[in-house]
C-alpha cells in the first residue's frame, strides 16, 4: 500500500512527451556554474538582437526515477518565451542532466519529511546561484530589473522557496506548485507558505481543477497577497489529453507541452505587466 501511495504522490515528470507536431528546437548555450561544492548545468536561450533582455528563469519538475541524467532544455518553454522577447535560463538542479550531485530518486525517494524539505531548499539554492551567475555575465545582455522566476510542479516548489529568499526576481509564476505532494506532507506546506510570506513581488499561481489539488496554488498566492502584494490566481477547467505520467491526475499535465495554448496568454500578459519598465 505504501508503494502505491508513493507512486500516486510522486512528483511530476519533467515533461518529455512528444509534441503534437514536431517543431524545430531553438538554439541555446550550455553553461556550467558552481554552487554548494557542485558543478551544475544550465541552458541559456536569447532572442535575436543586442538586448538587454528581460529574463525568465524556468524550473522543471522531477524526472522519472532513473532518467534524471537525461539533459532536458525545456524546448516547449523556449518556444513560448524566446519569440516573445525573453531570454530564458533553464537550470538543471543537482542530480539532473550533467549537474553533479545525487539524483533525487536515489537521495530522497518517497520520503516527504525533513530530508525532502532540505533537498528542495538545496535545489532552490541551485536556482538562485544559476541566476546570479548569468546576471554577472556581461555578455548575457540581461536587464537585471526584469527577471522573473517560473516553475511547474516540483519546479513550483523550488520556485517558491527560491523567490522567498532572494531579491533578484521582479515576478513569480508557479504552476501546480507541489500539487502531487501537498496533501501528503505537512512539512512541505509549512515550508512553501513560509517562503511565500516573504515574497514581495507580483505573483501568478495556476492549477487545473482536475489536478490532485488546487489548494497549493490558492494558498501560495493567498500568502503572498497577505503582504499586500499583487497576485493573480487562475484555476482552469478540467484538462485532459496531456499525456500525464500514469498514476497522476490528468490535470497535472496542463502545464506541460500539450497544455501551453490554454495558459500561455495568461502568463505572457502577467509578465508583460509585472516586468514593464
Amino acid at each position: 500500500m505504501t508503494s502505491l501511495l508513493a507512486l500516486a504522490v510522486a512528483a511530476a515528470i519533467r515533461v518529455q512527451a512528444a509534441q503534437p507536431q514536431a517543431l524545430p528546437a531553438l538554439p541555446y548555450e550550455t553553461l556550467f556554474y558552481a554552487h554548494d561544492g557542485l558543478t551544475l548545468e544550465a541552458y541559456l536561450y536569447k532572442p535575436e538582437g543586442t538586448g538587454p533582455f528581460p529574463l525568465v528563469v524556468y524550473n522543471h519538475g522531477s524526472a522519472v526515477p532513473g532518467d534524471e541524467a537525461k539533459e532536458w532544455p525545456a524546448p516547449y518553454i523556449a518556444r513560448l518565451f524566446v519569440p516573445a522577447g525573453y531570454a530564458l535560463l533553464v537550470p538543471e538542479r543537482r542530480g539532473y542532466g550533467r549537474s553533479e550531485g545525487a539524483a533525487f530518486s536515489t537521495a530522497i525517494g518517497a520520503e516527504r519529511g525533513p530530508r525532502f524539505i532540505e533537498r528542495q531548499q538545496q535545489e532552490a539554492g541551485d536556482i538562485n546561484a544559476a541566476t546570479e551567475y548569468v546576471l554577472k555575465r556581461e555578455d548575457a545582455a540581461i536587464d537585471r530589473r526584469r527577471v522573473a522566476i517560473v516553475g511547474y510542479s516540483f519546479g513550483g516548489i523550488v520556485t517558491t522557496l527560491a523567490a522567498g529568499r532572494s531579491k533578484q526576481y521582479a515576478a513569480v509564476v508557479v504552476q501546480a506548485p507541489g500539487a502531487l505532494n501537498w496533501n501528503h506532507s505537512e512539512p512541505l506546506r509549512e515550508a512553501m507558505l513560509s517562503a511565500a510570506a516573504r515574497i514581495r513581488v507580483s505573483a501568478w499561481c495556476g492549477a487545473a481543477e482536475n489536478d490532485a489539488t488546487t489548494d497549493s496554488a490558492r494558498e501560495v498566492c493567498a500568502r503572498v497577497a497577505a503582504a499586500r502584494v499583487k497576485t493573480s490566481l487562475k484555476i482552469y477547467p478540467p484538462f485532459t489529453g496531456g499525456a500525464e505520467r500514469p498514476g497522476n491526475p490528468p490535470g497535472h499535465a496542463l502545464f506541460g507541452p500539450r497544455g501551453v495554448d490554454v495558459w500561455k496568454q495568461d502568463v505572457l500578459t502577467f509578465l508583460a505587466d509585472a516586468l514593464q519598465r
